[in-house]
């Protein structure tokens, strides 16, 4: 995720805030509409990983 959110920084001009919020409410979106995706939205936008954390 943390590639996602970069891109958002540098091409929306947002703060690293701003774009993991953007990408919870676009995650929270897609679940809401099309519940059979819910695992593999989770596993998409999951935050926390270990990626991440070195960052």
């Amino acid at each position: 995720m943390q590639e996602l959110i970069n891109k958002l920084i540098k091409e929306a001009g947002i703060t690293p805030e701003q774009a993991t919020k953007a990408i919870q409410s676009i995650a929270a979106f897609v679940k809401e509409k099309f519940p059979m995706l819910g695992g593999a939205v989770d596993q998409i936008f999951s935050t926390g990983s270990q990626s991440e954390d070195t960052i």
